[in-house]
């Protein structure tokens, strides 16, 4: 039986002209080849899966070629070629800094640039994931890459560009790799399916493309699975049930439901949904992401922004020329704030599903706030014409009827027989009329409208604000004790921990806010973003006020801005966190070697 090979190794480029999206990087590569002119280190930077070390050894075989091409391509005859198809070139040495890391490895690295090559011309070390050196390693290795041997040249690879140092970096040529478009992915994939003997559907290889991510090395792995899971003949439907991948089909019947404000519709499709095991959250990610994909169908400029097959691309435009732009940013908007809240939520699919009600609402008319989502529109038409036609209803139907007295004076029955005006204030024709005397003859109870709803007065009032949106006084301006930025951060933390319950996502989003006096005892509060600035905004009056009693300081002002771009820093987790620490204090690792301590 021969022996299988994925295709990831299979198809791997073996010159340039075969690396697929990176024409730039590769004819800027060809050019150096081709001029003699190279650099003695090489930064090639750029996400997983899309070239670096493969472009990274075919530069190395190229600069070593005896007889290189006019192209600037290796020929692949030489002695030298051979022995790196091989695998055999003693010219070219691979290193992991992943898993040789420590100092010692660099060292020994740095001993091997001493011997210079027995065939070709230069030395070549290529370092995979180099962000991974210690903070030793990296000045083990800064010497040496600064002055380094004429024969040596160093190509450096990495994901995560920013954890270099700037010393580092700045002796480097540096090349950025882009993210494989799906496009580009999809016509490779076609190669390969051709070259294997599979038969594919395009919309199939396109959900292997987008599942990918833009990494060439991701899609060749799953394309293996959808080999192997329909026999040869990949179709969109059994790659989507392989993949465990949310029909798109989906997304467009929910925005189609939504223009026509069936609710119900989408209640029982995102119910099946559920139960085929997606989760919620990343349904309500997918649907926003196809509505940004209709967005930018609607101008022909955007359109090259969708990386869709051309099937879906008419399919999206298709639906673009039915979608209002407003309903397209007011979903936007919607499906946005229920990400934000998804994690914190107790209930997560009642979110969803409120989320999904608000965007079929968008569109209805006959509400003055559209999308709102507070009450179902359907039912408050119905309440508007209940009110335009009130009918009679027998007084032994009315809670308590039998206690109202039958036997009245001559003055109550006149009050009594006011008319309905002076109880509710309306202009409608309807209120205005007298109630029928006969009711009142014959002895009827009558139901009185003032006890059943509220005046008009009442409404425009509004609900009345909790206490803690409700905006205090400063009680304590006489005080002026001095406080410190550390007493400051103490009372803010605590302030935090006292807000009540319905604000438990508030106070924990306050706590990351940074804290700062400006122009004494005036403070400065800088939030990361505007919905977090607009939250704040309603309740300013209420931490000013909790300021000033805790830190006995009556002149307190509290402003509030947005952060700059640069202010805003990246949120570590606990392991780069961790790293960052014994980056910064050698002891720690020490003491975690001696230890022998594995983070948890």
């Amino acid at each position: 039986m021969e022996e299988y090979i994925v295709s990831a190794r299979k198809y791997r480029p073996m010159s340039f002209d075969s690396v697929v999206g990176q024409s730039a990087l590769t004819t800027t590569l060809k050019n150096s080849v081709r001029s003699g002119k190279l650099a003695h280190a090489y930064l090639f930077c750029g996400p997983r899966g899309v070239g670096k070390t493969t472009c990274a050894r075919i530069f190395a075989k190229t600069i070593n070629c005896l007889h290189p091409t006019p192209e600037g391509e290796a020929c692949n005859e030489c002695e030298s070629c051979k022995a790196f198809n091989e695998q055999r070139s003693y010219n070219i040495f691979e290193l992991d800094a992943a898993s040789n890391n420590g100092v010692e490895h660099i060292k020994t690295l740095m001993e091997q640039t001493r011997i210079p090559p027995q065939i070709g011309k230069y030395k070549v070390f290529i370092i995979d994931e180099v962000h991974m050196l210690s903070s030793q390693a990296f000045n083990a290795f800064l010497k040496t890459l600064e002055e380094p041997p004429a024969h040596v040249i160093f190509i450096l690879a990495t994901t995560e560009k920013h954890k270099i140092l700037p010393t580092i970096m700045s002796r480097c040529q540096q090349y950025d790799f882009e993210r494989m478009t799906v496009q580009n992915t999809i016509n490779h994939l076609k190669m390969v399916a051709e070259k294997e003997g599979v038969t594919y559907e395009e919309e199939a290889l396109a959900v292997i493309a987008e599942k990918a991510d833009g990494g060439m090395r991701d899609a060749l792995s799953i394309f293996d699975q959808a080999v192997s899971f329909c026999q040869g003949n990949i179709t969109y439907q059994k790659v989507i049930e392989d993949l465990n991948v949310l029909d798109t089909e989906n997304y467009f019947r929910i925005v189609d439901l939504a223009l026509e404000n069936k609710v119900t519709e989408i209640m029982v499709l995102l119910n099946d949904i559920i139960n085929h095991g997606f989760d919620g959250g990343n349904m309500v990610l997918g649907l926003a992401s196809h509505v940004r994909n209709v967005m930018m169908a609607k101008d022909p400029q955007t359109l090259p922004l969708l990386e869709v097959s051309e099937q879906q691309r008419i399919k999206y435009q298709e639906q673009a020329q039915r979608c209002p732009t407003s309903f397209l940013y007011k979903a936007l908007k919607i499906m946005n704030q229920c990400d934000i809240n998804y994690r914190q939520s107790n209930s997560k699919r009642l979110l969803v599903e409120l989320t999904l009600i608000q965007v079929a609402q968008i569109t209805q008319p006959d509400d003055e706030e559209a999308g709102a989502g507070r009450s179902p529109k359907r039912l408050k038409s119905l309440f508007k014409k209940l009110m335009s036609n009130p009918q009679p209803q027998p007084a032994a139907q009315v809670a308590g009827a039998d206690r109202i007295p039958v036997s009245r004076t001559r003055k109550e029955q006149e009050k009594e027989h006011q008319p309905i005006k002076n109880v509710i204030a309306t202009p409608s024709a309807v209120a205005e009329q007298p109630a029928p005397a006969a009711s009142v003859l014959s002895g009827q109870p009558r139901l009185k409208i003032g006890s059943l709803m509220s005046t008009f007065q009442d409404l425009r009032r509004g609900p009345e604000k909790p206490d803690y949106l409700k905006e205090p006084e400063i009680t304590n301006k006489e005080e002026k004790e001095v406080f410190s930025q550390d007493e400051l951060e103490l009372q803010w933390r605590a302030m935090c921990n006292r807000m009540p319950q319905e604000m438990k996502g508030m106070s924990a989003r306050m706590k990351n806010m940074t804290l700062r006096i400006t122009d004494y005892p005036n403070i400065e509060v800088v939030v990361d973003n505007q919905i977090l600035l607009d939250e704040i905004q309603r309740i300013k009056g209420r931490v000013r006020a909790t300021l000033a009693q805790k830190l006995h300081n009556g002149n307190i002002e509290v402003t509030y801005r947005l952060a700059e771009i640069e202010e805003v820093g990246k949120i570590l987790t606990r392991k780069e966190l961790f790293d960052k620490m014994r980056n910064e204090n050698p002891a720690i690792e020490k003491l975690r070697i001696l230890m022998n301590l594995e983070m948890a």
